[in-house]
């Protein structure tokens, strides 16, 4: 089902619906910000962030297999999320922008690309946080590993998980396999080289972080700004880098027509 909320009429239709959360329907919004996921996060994470937005509606995309969708069986490949994102939702109709965090970043890129190669409208720009830039180099593909394994290597790379993971086996179960999905679409992502996007995209990367900024550089014919902010890989859970985030994301929303 496509979303049909539109800037100003936002007050006669459902603020959420089954692919976008939005906590504030903003009826007098000038532009949507459509946020994309990490890999085992949800929508409810960004639509947080409408009240450091203001005049922009937040709106989270849900994916099946991830709460609150967590019966629906996962989708598992980039190419069949992109093409059903487009089908399923109908971006805008008003100003809006895309924000993606680590994998939500490369889906937000591809979701752009491909509104692009079917004479869809097109966001005005993307965000993109903490992702390495197409072609993406996978050393070792661990979303096969069992349970047990996985959760080491999650650990490993994201920082530890609620002890309440650890201690609960369906919890941990359930939690996996959010990741699993996620990092199976990373994993086995296969880019497909084309002409770059005409729109301004701004790359954001944690101090702590060693990403390569100006590697998202190549993907567009537009303007290029890249923003080190501190913190690591969820540099956005932490009030003020979050709060720099949002001021970057706002005053660049705001501002371009």
């Amino acid at each position: 089902m496509a979303d049909t909320t539109t800037p100003g009429a936002a007050a006669t239709t459902p603020v959420d619906s089954r692919w976008l959360a939005c906590r504030d329907a903003k009826p007098d919004a000038s532009a949507d910000l459509y946020c994309f996921a990490h890999a085992g996060g949800s929508a409810g994470e960004f639509v947080r962030w409408s009240d450091q937005l203001p005049g922009i509606r937040v709106r989270g995309v849900k994916l099946p297999g991830r709460a609150p969708r967590q019966d629906e069986p996962p989708i598992t490949r980039m190419t069949e999320l992109v093409r059903t994102l487009v089908a399923e939702i109908e971006f805008g109709p008003g100003r809006f922008a895309f924000f993606g965090h680590s994998l939500g970043g490369l889906v937000a890129h591809e979701v752009a690309r491909t509104l692009r190669d079917t004479g869809r409208r097109m966001p005005e720009q993307i965000f993109v946080s903490s992702v390495q830039a197409p072609p993406v180099q996978v050393a070792r593909p661990v979303h096969g590993l069992p349970p047990g394994e996985l959760l080491v290597e999650i650990e490993r790379r994201w920082g530890a998980l609620p002890p309440l993971v650890h201690e609960d086996e369906d919890l941990r179960d359930l939690v996996l396999g959010y990741f699993r999905a996620d990092m199976e679409i990373a994993e086995t992502y296969d880019f497909a080289p084309g002409p770059p996007l005409d729109l301004p995209l701004t790359v954001f990367v944690g101090e702590e972080e060693a990403g390569d900024l100006q590697g998202w550089a190549v993907h567009t014919s537009g303007s290029f700004h890249h923003h080190t902010v501190p913190g690591g890989h969820f540099h956005f859970r932490v009030p003020g880098p979050r709060q720099e985030l949002l001021r970057i994301v706002h005053r660049a929303m705001t501002t371009a027509r």
